[in-house]
C-alpha cells in the first residue's frame, strides 16, 4: 500500500518549533550577555545583605544600641559630606559587584570514585601495615585511612598518580621482601600499565609513591657536550641526577639529564657491563660508547662475539684498530690489548721513576669493546683453545692505570658464563631491557625503587655506576647504519658521526714484545 504524505502542518511544524528554540535561546543568551553585571551586582547584594544579618543576629543585645548609633552617625556623615551619597553608592556597589563574581570551585579533597579507591588501598595494605598486638593500629580492617594517607593527588580515570603513605615503626622497612610485597600491592592496585617510583622514608616510617613518565626516545646520536674521559651513556630522570648536556631533540634544544659515565686514571669504575635480552639496545649503547671514544681521539677495538654485523659500520675508520668477528681475530686482538696495556705500565712506570711524563702514546685512551663472550667462549671450548675472556684480565686489573676501558656485552641468560675477573672489575653496570626484579638485581647488585616499565623500547633500561643509586636509563638512538630497517634521520645521525676511512693501508697490529722490567 503506498504511503500517505502527512499534512504540511505537521511536517513543517517540527521545524518551526526548533527554529523558535533556537530563537528562543538566542535570545536567553543575549539577555544573560546584557545584564550580566545587573546579575553580579543582584547576587552580591544578596550576599552583603545575608553577612549583615548574620552579624546582627551575632551582636550581643547589650551592644546592638551603641551599634545602631554609629550606623546611623556614619550614615549623617555621608549624606552631609559633599557627593557622599554618590560616592557611597558607588562604593556599595563596587562591594557588591566583587562579592557577587562567579569563583570557581575549589577542590578541598577527594571525590567519591578516589575515596573508594583510597578506601581500597587501606583495605589491601591491613595485612601488611598491623600486627594483632597493636593496641591502636594505624591499619585495621574498616578504619579511617585519612591518618595513614596525605598528600595525594589523581589522574582523570580516579587512579593515584602520587600517594604518601604513614605506617607503623614495627614494620620491618628495612628487609626488601617485606618492601616487595607492599610495593606489589600498591602497584596491583593503583593501577597497571604505569610506571611507579617508591621512596622509603625508615627514619620517617613514611612511603611515597609517584607514576613516573616514560623516558624520551626521541634522541639521537649527536656530538655530547663533554670533556676527554666522559661519556653519556644516555639520560635519566631529572632529579636523579645533577648534570645536564644540551642535546637536539628532534628540530628543538633543550637541556637533557644525562647518566655520565667516568673513566681514566681516577675513575672509580673503569670498566662497564652491559646486560640485555635479545633486541633491547646493548649494541645500541656499544655503538654510541665507540662514537664517543672516537670523538675524543681514542683508539677502539671491537669484538663482535655474536657475528652479526651490528659493527661493520665502523671497518677502516680512523681511530679504529680492527672489529674482528670470528674466534681467530678475537684472540689475536685481545692478546695484542693485553700486550699493549703491559706495554703501557712498564713505559709509564720508567718515565715515573725518572721524573718524566708518560709518553704519549701511553695516555691515549684504548676501548675494548667485546660483544658476547659467551659464544666465543663456546667456539674455543670446541677447538680446545684459550676462552678469549682470559686474556681480558691484564686490561681489566690494570687498564685504569694504562688508560685502558673494557667494555662486555651479554645477554641474561648466559651472564652466569662470565668469569669471575670481569664479574668483579666491571663496576660500571648496565641492564636494557625486560627483566625480572631478581634478574636486575642480580646484575646491578640491587633492585631498582621502580616497578618494569608496560612498554620497553630498544635501549631502556636501567644503569648504576659502583655503588651509586640505580637510574632509569635511555641510550641515545644509535642504529646500525646499514640497516635496512633503519629511519633515514637516524641513518644521517650516525653517519655524520663516523670518522673518515683511514686511507693508510697498515697490517693487523701484531703483539708487540714485553719489555724487560
Amino acid at each position: 500500500m503506498a504511503r500517505r504524505p502527512l499534512p504540511r502542518i505537521l511536517s513543517s511544524g517540527s521545524e518551526r518549533i526548533a527554529r523558535g528554540r533556537e530563537v528562543a535561546r538566542s535570545a536567553a543568551d543575549s539577555a544573560t550577555d546584557v545584564l550580566h553585571p545587573l546579575i553580579t551586582v543582584s547576587r552580591g547584594l544578596r550576599k552583603l545583605v545575608a553577612a549583615g544579618r548574620a552579624k546582627w543576629a551575632a551582636t550581643p543585645k547589650d551592644r546592638r544600641g551603641p551599634t545602631l548609633f554609629l550606623a546611623a552617625a556614619g550614615v549623617l556623615v555621608v549624606v552631609l559630606v559633599p557627593y557622599g551619597p554618590l560616592l557611597a553608592l558607588i562604593g556599595v556597589m563596587a562591594v557588591a559587584a566583587w562579592q557577587g563574581r562567579e569563583r570557581p570551585v575549589v577542590k578541598t579533597g577527594p571525590d567519591e570514585a578516589e575515596t573508594e579507591r583510597l578506601k581500597g588501598l587501606y583495605e589491601a595494605l591491613v595485612p601488611y601495615f598491623s600486627v594483632p598486638e597493636d593496641p591502636s593500629p594505624l591499619f585495621a580492617h574498616g578504619g579511617d585511612w585519612s591518618g595513614a594517607f596525605s598528600d595525594f593527588t589523581f589522574d582523570g580515570d580516579a587512579r593515584p598518580t602520587r600517594l604518601r603513605i604513614v605506617y607503623p615503626a614495627y614494620f620491618p622497612d628495612g628487609e626488601p621482601a617485606a618492601r616487595a610485597r607492599v610495593e606489589q600491592v600498591l602497584h596491583a592496585k593503583s593501577g597497571r600499565g604505569r610506571e611507579y617510583l617508591f621512596d622509603w622514608d625508615e627514619e620517617g616510617n613514611q612511603l611515597v609513591m609517584s607514576v613516573l613518565p616514560a623516558l624520551p626516545t626521541t634522541v639521537a646520536a649527536q656530538r655530547f657536550v663533554t670533556v676527554p674521559g666522559e661519556t653519556v651513556l644516555g639520560f635519566t630522570d631529572p632529579e636523579a641526577v645533577q648534570r645536564t648536556v644540551p642535546v637536539r631533540d628532534g628540530d628543538a634544544t633543550r637541556d637533557a639529564p644525562a647518566v655520565v659515565w667516568r673513566t681514566g686514571a681516577r675513575s672509580t669504575e673503569p670498566h662497564l657491563l652491559a646486560v640485555g635480552q635479545p633486541g633491547s639496545g646493548t649494541s645500541t649503547l656499544l655503538r654510541s660508547i665507540a662514537l664517543q671514544a672516537l670523538q675524543h681521539d681514542g683508539d677502539v677495538l671491537i669484538v663482535d662475539g655474536g657475528g652479526t654485523g651490528e659493527y661493520a659500520c665502523l671497518v677502516g675508520r680512523a681511530g679504529v684498530l680492527a672489529v674482528e668477528c670470528g674466534l681467530n681475530g678475537a684472540l689475536t686482538g685481545l692478546e695484542w690489548a693485553a700486550r699493549e696495556t703491559e706495554r703501557r705500565l712498564v713505559a709509564a712506570q720508567r718515565a715515573r721513576g725518572a721524573g718524566l711524563a708518560p709518553p704519549e702514546d701511553t695516555r691515549r685512551p684504548l676501548w675494548i669493546l667485546l660483544d658476547r663472550p659467551s659464544v666465543l667462549g663456546d667456539l674455543a671450548a670446541i677447538d680446545a683453545r684459550q676462552d678469549p675472556q682470559d686474556l681480558l684480565k691484564v686490561p681489566l686489573r690494570h687498564g685504569r692505570s694504562a688508560q685502558v676501558t673494557v667494555v662486555v656485552a651479554e645477554q641474561f641468560d648466559t651472564v652466569d658464563r662470565l668469569g669471575e675477573t670481569v664479574r668483579t672489575h666491571t663496576r660500571a653496570r648496565v641492564a636494557l631491557g625486560p627483566a625480572s626484579p631478581d634478574w636486575l638485581a642480580a646484575v646491578l647488585g640491587t633492585a631498582p625503587r621502580t616497578t618494569p616499565p608496560p612498554h620497553v623500547p630498544p635501549g631502556r633500561g636501567y644503569a648504576r655506576l659502583g655503588t651509586g643509586p640505580v637510574l632509569r636509563l635511555q641510550v641515545p638512538a644509535t642504529p646500525d647504519p646499514y640497516d635496512e630497517t633503519t629511519s633515514e634521520a637516524h641513518r644521517r645521525a650516525v653517519l655524520g658521526l663516523l670518522p673518515e676511512h683511514d686511507t693508510q693501508e697498515s697490517p693487523a697490529p701484531t703483539p708487540p714484545q714485553p719489555l724487560a722490567h
